[in-house]
């Protein structure tokens, strides 16, 4: 079987017609294939979320990552990117939704696509992941411990932004959502409350929360990392965009 991958830094067009960066991965045989748009966590556009964008291609989807904070800091680290976006207030919530949308027309217009096109999200990710795929056409969403999709943010918050699960009814794609059962944010009473509101509104959801896990039970290469509920996580993944993205 040739299994031969390709992943690099490349332009696309965002919201409003910017050019911004992304990393794109994708395998080099023919397809079609099913794509995935991956949303960076809130310490933004780094090796390890570039990482996950080379898992997708290696389990055979085309994946990129628009880099949301390229506007703010243009070739800055991923730290320094991360703090200039938060000075900035965070990244407005049109503006994702404009620069995912941008990432899935990348996709679809690969010669290897089926059209099918899938995001995951994880932490401030979870919570776009979620976002897009109420205001636009996608064919499945993955939350990872996304916060504030329930509840708005805190006073204390550095930036302010909105619950957006009033905009559930337009979810357009059966939605993943996986949890930490020691996360504050999300708290496993909000993801209740999520998966409640879905249940009655008659969308296609599947929730899992894990417990000894927090927030960020993903990263490697923190402390919060939790083998087990990542790997299980994993297997969910691949799994559900499997159903979803498929041919």
């Amino acid at each position: 079987m040739y299994d031969a991958v390709m992943a690099e830094t490349v332009t696309m067009t965002g919201d409003g017609g910017a050019a911004i960066e992304a990393y794109l991965a994708r395998p080099l045989d023919r397809g079609p294939r099913g794509a995935v748009v991956v949303i960076h966590h809130m310490p933004g556009y780094d090796e390890s979320t570039k990482e996950i964008v080379r898992r997708f291609a290696v389990l055979g989807y085309n994946a990129c990552m628009p880099n949301l904070y390229h506007r703010e800091a243009p070739g800055a680290s991923p730290d320094d990117a991360a703090a200039a976006a938060r000075a900035a207030g965070g990244v407005p919530d049109d503006r994702l939704v404009g620069d995912v949308a941008g990432a899935a027309a990348l996709l679809r217009g690969l010669a290897s696509s089926n059209g099918r096109v899938g995001v995951i999200g994880y932490c401030s990710g979870g919570r776009q992941s979620f976002l897009a795929a109420c205001r636009l056409k996608l064919d499945a969403a993955v939350d990872c411990y996304g916060a504030f999709v329930v509840n708005s943010t805190p006073p204390e918050s550095p930036f302010a932004r909105p619950a957006v699960v009033g905009l559930a009814p337009q979810l357009s794609c059966p939605l993943l959502g996986l949890f930490g059962a020691e996360d504050q944010h999300p708290s496993p009473a909000e993801t209740d409350e999520l998966g409640r509101i879905l249940t009655e509104l008659g969308k296609v959801h599947e929730l899992h929360t894990y417990e000894g896990a927090g927030h960020a039970f993903f990263t490697v290469d923190r402390p919060a990392y939790r083998p087990e509920a990542a790997v299980d996580g994993w297997r969910r993944i691949v799994d559900f965009f499997g159903r979803h993205l498929a041919a």
